[in-house]
């Protein structure tokens, strides 16, 4: 999907940002995590799709699944086990 170590830095960047966008709700989260999380994204809609703009689509679509993951796993962050 993107070509090399910055390729895939600028471009998790952009996916992370418009993933944090189109995604309703706050998300308390700092750039670097952003980056990752785009990052994250690209890679799997690039093995999911391989190239091209439906890449990009399926790569926002997961960044946006993984920021409900991550959400869900800081607002769990302090809760005990239940008994």
């Amino acid at each position: 999907m993107f070509d090399g170590f910055f390729g895939y830095i600028i471009g998790g960047a952009v996916i992370g940002v418009l993933a944090r966008l189109l995604k309703p709700g706050a998300d308390p989260m700092g750039w670097i995590m952003t980056i990752l999380l785009g990052i994250a994204g690209a890679v799997v809609g690039g093995m999911l799709v391989g190239g091209g703009l439906l890449s990009w689509i399926v790569a926002i679509v997961v960044a946006i699944v993984l920021l409900f993951v991550f959400e869900r796993m800081r607002t769990r962050k302090g809760v005990g086990p239940r008994v």
